[in-house]
């Protein structure tokens, strides 16, 4: 019995030992992989990750966009070198929106030129609003073009305006605005605003698409696009406040040159 009883006990004791063995052999194997997860991730993912956003991989153009939403800026920070691999070219910024002008648009128009920096004006377009007075505003403030970027035209709301009033009256600004300055205005919305509500009449213009879900490239549209916002939660220097990123496509050449880089 007792002989017995000790070959039981040393059975039991092996049988005891294997699990635990297995148990850190597997705690092991999870320890590496779980290393080897965040190497990956610090050197694949982490180097793509600027100004606190992921910027899109292959562009070389990069731009912000602002309004008096983001406050007062310190446009001295803001032009300072802040990201060796991602440099912001140009700034686009808000002139008026539908029958009322940016409150900081004056201010933000001069410091962008004192400081250098390729500049652009947009109009928040209300399309339950006259299109040609709405143009002739944002003429009237902004003025001259020369050496700046195209004119945008931004249209993402309705505004409960029916479908053919608002291509008719959106016609109307774009046309002031093309014989005014002498070059076609940019068309700025979203990929399903693009879709339902503009279409085809107006894809012989130049289109800034603002589009988050993705980190390649637009989706949701077929025609090709000159400016994606492919993010509205980046931080920089100088703006203490969410701001726009945008990614230039060069192949369409609506940019001077210059900003492009090449």
């Amino acid at each position: 019995m007792s002989a017995t009883r000790r070959k039981r006990r040393k059975g039991k004791k092996k049988s005891s030992e294997r699990p635990t063995r297995w148990k850190w052999i597997l705690a092991l194997c999870c320890g590496l992989a779980l290393a080897c997860i965040a190497v990956v991730n610090h050197f694949l993912f982490h180097k793509c990750t600027h100004y606190g956003i992921k910027i899109p991989a292959g562009y070389h153009t990069h731009g912000i966009d602002i309004s008096q939403y983001q406050g007062k800026i310190d446009w001295d920070a803001l032009c300072m070198p802040q990201d060796s691999d991602i440099h912001i070219s140009f700034v686009y910024m808000r002139a008026s929106m539908g029958m009322r002008t940016d409150k900081k648009f004056k201010t933000n128009w001069q410091e962008a030129k004192a400081h250098g920096i390729k500049r652009g004006a947009y109009l928040f377009f209300h399309p339950n609003k006259d299109g040609v007075k709405q143009a002739e505003l944002f003429i009237k403030r902004v003025g001259r073009l020369e050496g700046c970027l195209p004119p945008v035209v931004d249209i993402e709301k309705t505004y409960r305006t029916d479908k053919t009033v608002l291509k008719k009256r959106l016609q109307d600004c774009l046309n002031t605005l093309h014989n005014h300055y002498g070059i076609r205005p940019v068309v700025y919305t979203y990929t399903t605003f693009y879709r339902d509500y503009l279409g085809e009449k107006f894809d012989k213009y130049p289109l800034w698409i603002a589009h988050y879900e993705r980190e390649d490239k637009p989706d949701y549209i077929n025609r090709p696009w000159d400016i994606w916002q492919h993010s509205e939660r980046g931080k920089i220097a100088g703006i203490t406040e969410f701001v726009d990123f945008n990614v230039l496509n060069c192949n369409n050449n609506i940019m001077p040159c210059e900003v492009c880089g090449y």
